[in-house]
């Protein structure tokens, strides 16, 4: 899988597209507008980012064009967790859940939560 690298505002965006699998780039603005007001062109540059990283497609309808998304949530997550586990906890994805504990990141449900994808991963493991 490629690496997908996002900054904070092209994450929003492809949010965006995940919620409403397309959009144009005036309905992609009203749905951020919610959490703060970004211009038309300000919309338009990510998503011509967006598209030279693959992450998103368009076609045109009338005079506008309509987005989508190429990339999965779960594909997104998954990559951009190998990114920060890389780059911040030596490639050592413990290292990263302990720093969680440490900072009790977690509800006593995720733990349990937990728990129980460490057990089924051990009994995959053999």
């Amino acid at each position: 899988m490629e690496k997908i690298k996002l900054t904070d505002l092209e994450l929003k965006v492809i949010k965006v597209l995940w919620d409403l699998e397309e959009a144009s780039v005036n309905q992609i603005q009203a749905a951020l507008k919610i959490e703060r007001e970004f211009a038309i062109t300000t919309i338009s540059t990510v998503l011509k980012r967006l598209k030279d990283k693959n992450a998103v497609d368009f076609r045109k309808e009338g005079r506008q064009f309509i987005y989508n998304t190429l990339i999965s949530e779960k594909e997104t997550q998954s990559s951009m967790t190998s990114n920060l586990v890389n780059q911040l906890f030596e490639g050592k994805s413990s290292v990263l859940v302990n720093h969680l504990l440490e900072a009790d990141a977690f509800e006593a449900e995720e733990l349990e939560r937990l728990k129980k994808l460490i057990e089924a991963a051990q009994k995959r493991q053999g």
